[in-house]
């Protein structure tokens, strides 16, 4: 399995970042298996196989905020 979460306080008050998070795994065709999330937070479960296309999902759907 492998883990990957999203995180950051401006989660608060930013809408739309879980949304980003899973159309992002979606349209990679990426199955999640579990989530669990906090206010500041989005963890995510996937296979282990999907766990690179996953980040890398991820890392291109947030890239902006990680400027």
């Amino acid at each position: 399995i492998a883990k990957l979460s999203v995180t950051g306080v401006g989660m608060r008050s930013h809408t739309g970042v879980a949304i980003r998070m899973f159309r992002s795994l979606a349209d990679a065709d990426i199955n999640v298996e579990m989530i669990n999330t906090s206010e500041v937070r989005v963890n995510v479960i996937v296979d282990g196989d999907n766990g690179q296309p996953a980040l890398e999902a991820l890392t291109s759907a947030f890239a902006d905020a990680m400027r």
